[in-house]
């Protein structure tokens, strides 16, 4: 039996209730053959719990993180100001505000601790993951072989005539 390719791809989340959110991003990442790994971390409830976990990540070949909390939303951006690794954040819906909250505390970061923000929920994880294959695809000919086919397909997934 193989061991698990070693993830390329960190899917972090400030709690439980992002999961489901959150696996649309693993899911893209897994089609298209980039490993990833999922934890949970909150930036007020886990401090420590966020710096341990990127204390290493760039040494056991993190190349991105996607960071994905809702309400006051700031784990991508304390994740951002923790490491050279690109961080892409996706607020998530829900609360008062219904992830306007979110979306505001993640793309408004301070000059300098860049995070590159997605749209709210399901199709900002979805999209993360599709960014990070991108940046991916540019050096690795599978990964890029692998996202031509899931335009294509998405291509031939919609009709011409209703």
């Amino acid at each position: 039996m193989s061991a698990d390719p070693q993830p390329r791809v960190a899917i972090v989340m400030g709690s439980q209730s992002d999961a489901a959110t959150m696996k649309n991003a693993s899911d893209i990442l897994d089609q298209l053959g980039i490993p990833s790994e999922t934890r949970i971390m909150s930036a007020h409830r886990t401090p420590q719990r966020v710096m341990d976990y990127l204390a290493t990540a760039e040494e056991r070949g993190i190349d991105a993180i996607i960071a994905g909390a809702g309400l006051a939303a700031h784990l991508a951006g304390v994740v951002a100001s923790h490491t050279m690794i690109p961080v892409i954040g996706v607020p998530m819906d829900g609360g008062p505000l219904k992830g306007m909250d979110a979306l505001l505390a993640t793309v408004q970061m301070p000059g300098g601790i860049p995070v590159g923000t997605m749209a709210i929920g399901k199709p900002g994880a979805k999209n993360a993951a599709l960014l990070v294959a991108a940046f991916f695809a540019r050096t690795d000919p599978d990964i890029k072989k692998a996202l031509a086919e899931f335009r294509q397909a998405q291509t031939d997934a919609v009709p011409e005539v209703p």
